[in-house]
């Protein structure tokens, strides 16, 4: 069944002054995996821009969506969706009872289930497309300080389906495509760990199942 997977990171000595450049640190991070070998002006950039005020049920106080591709050409998107510049506008009055969420893109492989020839059959190919993913950085009161559970700043990278699919009939060409999934998970992970200035981080589902056991087994079934 899939489950929602997240990376919570802390941070030593955390203060609310400190959470734009916090942002700004892991976006870009994760900027440098998703556009490794992977050209296009979308990449790279924050793609949308939300702050929630007091908890989860609350409409946004901010929100921002930005046009990333050519009908963003000379307009104020293109340079509005740099991460410093996203992150600076979205961050520019910090409350202790707001979260910030920031939308970017990385590109992934996924499955899609295609009709054979006869149409009576169904076979699995993967396209590497575009997955969105979520970051957000917490105010201490935010949802009565959820940020304890969820870290200073939470990446929500969606189903973790592209990761550990459960399939027995997996073939090596979506063996490959799982694999290079796991390898830019964990690339993003060691480098937020590497050069974010982290006191703790954790990758975790919803459900709660240990996602490393999960990826370990993946990773034996594909080698």
């Amino acid at each position: 069944m899939a489950d929602q997977l997240y990376l919570s990171v802390w941070y030593p000595n955390f203060r609310l002054e400190s959470l734009p450049a916090a942002l700004v640190g892991v976006l870009r991070q994760f900027a440098l995996i998703a556009k490794d070998g992977q050209p296009g002006s979308s990449l790279g950039r924050v793609a949308a821009a939300s702050v929630y005020p007091i908890n989860w049920t609350e409409s946004p106080t901010y929100q921002r969506i930005y046009v990333n591709d050519d009908r963003a050409e000379n307009s104020a998107d293109t340079e509005g969706s740099i991460i410093d510049n996203a992150v600076a506008e979205a961050t520019e009055q910090l409350y202790d009872d707001c979260a910030y969420e920031f939308e970017m893109n990385w590109m992934l492989w996924l499955p899609e289930a295609v009709a054979e020839a006869d149409g009576a059959e169904f076979s699995t190919a993967w396209r590497l497309e575009p997955a969105k993913v979520r970051f957000t950085g917490f105010g201490p009161d935010f949802d009565e300080g959820s940020y304890e559970q969820n870290g200073h700043i939470r990446v929500d990278f969606g189903l973790d389906t592209p990761w550990v699919l459960e399939d027995e009939s997996l073939d090596r060409n979506a063996a490959e495509r799982i694999q290079q999934n796991v390898e830019k998970l964990l690339a993003f992970t060691l480098s937020v760990e590497k050069h974010c200035g982290i006191s703790s981080r954790l990758l975790w589902t919803e459900s709660g199942e240990p996602l490393a056991e999960k990826l370990i087994a993946r990773l034996q079934r594909l080698n």
